[in-house]
């Protein structure tokens, strides 16, 4: 419950499986959940707000994830700044409990599925997130980094199966900078 996003979570529980120390099961969830750092410094600037006070922002950075993130960033426009903190919680935690009953729920029934329908089920959260990506695709640059992640991925697969999401993603993402960048000039 503590842990929200997926990778941080996975990591803790194989961490926690194969007897690793608290101090590194904190250091790895830590370090895999950098990668949201860039969300909450893109995000937090359009929710500031100066009558709101500072533990609304210390306690919703928590609700920092890819669909909640998404969320936020395609409706701040239609919030009034005053209250996109309080809109922000509102997802935060909507999306919070959702997948902490959600996990719940599938770590109960999982014994009753059979192996093809749990591979079915690992396969269903990258699809989710494909699908709302192509949702949020409103700019060049969204757009750009969707489909060369989507192509790059799997080519840099054959050179190195292990490092290919990540060059990937940092490749195609910086070239889809780039394209943006040029176009607004």
């Amino acid at each position: 419950m503590l842990t929200y996003a997926l990778p941080g979570s996975l990591v803790m529980a194989e961490s926690l499986l194969v007897g690793a120390s608290l101090l590194n099961i904190f250091l790895a969830v830590w370090f895999v959940n950098a990668r949201l750092y860039p969300m909450a410094v893109s995000l937090f600037p359009l929710m500031i707000h100066k009558s709101q006070p500072k533990w609304k922002y210390y306690f919703s950075c928590h609700f920092i994830a890819v669909s909640a993130w998404l969320i936020m960033k395609s409706n701040y426009k239609s919030v009034e700044k005053k209250h996109r903190i309080d809109f922000w919680i509102g997802i935060g935690c909507a999306t919070w409990t959702t997948a902490v009953i959600g996990t719940f729920v599938g770590f109960y029934l999982s014994d009753y599925l059979d192996k093809n329908m749990m591979m079915g089920l690992a396969i269903l959260n990258p699809i989710y997130f494909l699908c709302m990506m192509v949702g949020a695709m409103k700019t060049i640059q969204i757009t750009a980094s969707v489909i060369l992640g989507l192509l790059l991925g799997p080519i840099f697969y054959f050179f190195s199966p292990e490092w290919s999401i990540l060059l990937g993603g940092f490749i195609g993402g910086t070239i889809a900078y780039f394209i943006g960048e040029l176009n607004v000039n």
